[in-house]
């Protein structure tokens, strides 16, 4: 069965969020960055689809592939290795994550015609065929460059085109009916998790060294930081989510309830790597890592637990740069043992 069109459903009372603000300076930028409030004004068709692409979302698979080359042990600073691991963030984040925010978009654009109508797609700015012209030639490039640097890292098995192309499978029925992963907020927020951390990460491993089982199954752990980084961007559309049946957490659990799987997720399983990092006697590391999770756990008391629904945003520029820098020193500390 079809998802209902906007007109079909009870239509909520337009909360400033919903509406685009006046075309200024900060609105354009965050347009272009694909952020929630931005500016409705903008006519060049290039900037558009940037905005489908939403930069913003590139960063943390882009820091993933620096996880990954730090902890495989094999990456060296010369000029070889930037230009290859550039060009394996080049196919994580604008390629392959531009791929997944589009087609995202995509088959959201019923939903983003009631939280956010001055998106693209629901404002009428671009047009269906070439948003869907858009998805296929981000897919194909992308995999086309994984392809690459499987060529250029002489693997036996095409480990980077399996996990792009895996990767973008997941992102597909993530978005796509009948299976749609969102619906469910737990599926839905995993493959998120995994897509945004565990992804990356191995492929940024397996550029450089040798991707193993316990690399796998730690960044897979470790995405489960991520389901519950995942989990707060879910409170920006309750009511839609609500109206067109989208199981998300807090629409599930409710608004308070929602925010504490959401915290409980991120710290435990973050102290969950930090305990495996004391099991390998990688102690120091261990100690770095617990204190970049102490101001996450201030920031969730300061702003997200306290009011989720105001405070997400602030929240997430707050504490998720910890979170990042945490990946890092897990890296560095599994670099460390495969050295």
């Amino acid at each position: 069965m079809s998802n209902p069109s906007p007109s079909d459903l009870p239509q909520p009372t337009p909360t400033p969020e919903a509406i685009a603000p006046e075309s200024t300076g900060s609105g354009k930028a965050r347009q272009l960055l694909g952020m929630k409030g931005a500016d409705a004004g903008e006519t060049s068709i290039w900037k558009i689809r940037l905005q489908l692409m939403k930069p913003i979302t590139w960063i943390p698979l882009i820091w993933g592939v620096v996880c990954g080359a730090a902890s495989s042990g094999g990456y060296v600073w010369s000029l070889e290795h930037v230009l290859v691991a550039a060009a394996c963030m080049l196919m994580s984040g604008p390629l392959l994550a531009g791929y997944t925010q589009t087609i995202n978009d995509f088959y959201d654009r019923d939903i983003d015609a009631i939280n956010e109508p001055y998106r693209p797609i629901p404002s009428g700015a671009i047009s269906i065929p070439q948003v869907l012209t858009q998805v296929w030639v981000l897919l194909i490039a992308g995999i086309a460059v994984s392809y690459a640097l499987d060529l250029w890292a002489g693997h036996t098995f095409p480990i980077l085109t399996a996990l792009a192309a895996g990767g973008s499978f997941l992102s597909y029925i993530y978005s796509a009916p009948p299976l749609k992963l969102k619906k469910n907020g737990w599926l839905g927020n995993y493959a998120l998790g995994a897509s945004y951390i565990a992804l990356p990460w191995c492929a940024g491993h397996a550029l450089f060294g040798t991707l193993t089982p316990t690399i796998v199954v730690l960044t897979l752990f470790y995405s489960l930081s991520g389901l519950g980084i995942a989990i707060v961007n879910d409170f920006k559309s309750v009511e839609g989510d609500r109206q067109l049946g989208l199981q998300s957490l807090p629409v599930m659990f409710g608004v308070t309830t929602a925010a504490w799987i959401c915290v409980l997720m991120i710290d435990i399983f973050q102290l969950g790597v930090a305990a495996y990092l004391i099991s390998i006697h990688q102690n120091l590391y261990a100690t770095l890592l617990v204190l970049l999770i102490i101001p996450q756990i201030t920031f969730q008391d300061m702003y997200f637990l306290r009011a989720p629904l105001e405070n997400d945003v602030k929240y997430q520029a707050s504490a998720q740069p910890f979170l990042v820098f945490g990946m890092l020193v897990t890296g560095l500390a599994l670099g460390h043992v495969a050295l």
